[in-house]
């Protein structure tokens, strides 16, 4: 925990005025996840992502997402060499990888993609080669832009335990960006493996399950969704919620974690009918509706 507090620290003294996203980056690290940085250009999402990578010492590739790229570009392929062919491991066999601007990539390379943050592994020539671990992909986007890019699926954005928005700062903080020059973190000597599995180990009341679950049944009922939310979902909930009591130095997980958990790990996974987006609906407000009915003060 000692570690994990001077790591936050030294993110939060890197990237100014966005505390929030650096919780829940690590956050979703610990809950064994992968995370989705979503905001405009310019506010810090490469640099977190970056500066995570230095402050935890875990091996780091960046992969640039462009629409010619191929999934061999990010597994790896075979090379023929000395007489017989050898596979050449791509940028994806890292503990941290930056998927930046996901979205710009084609569907095949999303397919790659997928199976890699799903079961750990990839598939090249018929052979199936493990990922390290923790295994941890930060994929950013730019929700402005639509020239040249690919919408993420429902299936692709199911993947993502964790979407993070990236909002403008606050405006006692313009002066710090603009006078202090951020500081690279030195690495922390976390293990990253103990905490995922201490953090997995924050107990939850009865009533917060029975909550999570009343929200489930709500999502699937309402009229205003495409569909409501599924088991990965519900479990990705859980273990943000977890991971950010485990944070907060809480044995438990309290009303506020599975309230804070729910808008990181559900809103990327309520799919709005055109009825209710032609309405002026979103996801965010339906989320907050039926947190209320679900009985999540």
């Amino acid at each position: 925990m000692e570690a994990l507090r001077r790591l936050q620290e030294a993110l939060n003294g890197t990237l100014f005025g966005q505390e929030e996203a650096v919780e829940a980056l690590l956050a979703t690290l610990l809950a064994r996840g992968h995370a989705l940085l979503e905001g405009v250009p310019g506010l810090g999402k490469t640099l977190l992502a970056e500066s995570f990578a230095k402050g935890s010492g875990l091996s780091y590739k960046r992969i640039q997402f462009t629409p010619d790229l191929l999934p061999q570009d990010l597994t790896g392929s075979e090379v023929f060499r000395e007489g017989r062919f050898a596979f050449v491991k791509g940028p994806i066999f890292a503990q941290v990888v930056l998927a930046d601007e996901i979205n710009r990539a084609p569907p095949k390379v999303q397919s790659a993609l997928l199976e890699a943050m799903q079961e750990r592994q990839i598939t090249a020539g018929g052979v199936r080669y493990p990922l390290p671990e923790p295994f941890f992909v930060i994929a950013t986007q730019n929700p402005l832009e639509l020239e040249g890019t690919y919408p993420l699926p429902e299936a692709q954005l199911d993947r993502f335990t964790a979407k993070i928005p990236f909002r403008p700062p606050r405006r006692e903080v313009w002066l710090r960006i603009l006078t202090e020059e951020p500081q690279p973190p030195e690495p922390q000597g976390v293990d990253f493996l103990q905490a995922q599995r201490e953090a997995m180990e924050v107990r939850v009341a009865k009533e917060a399950l029975l909550a999570i679950t009343h929200v489930a049944f709500l999502t699937q009922e309402d009229k205003r969704l495409r569909m409501g939310l599924s088991p990965r979902g519900a479990k990705a909930w859980l273990a943000l919620a977890k991971a950010l009591a485990y944070l907060r130095g809480k044995p438990l997980v309290d009303w506020k974690e599975l309230k804070d958990a729910a808008f990181l790990a559900l809103p990327h996974r309520l799919f709005l009918t055109e009825e209710a987006l032609y309405e002026g609906e979103s996801a965010e407000g339906v989320l907050k509706e039926v947190l209320r009915k679900g009985g999540v003060p």
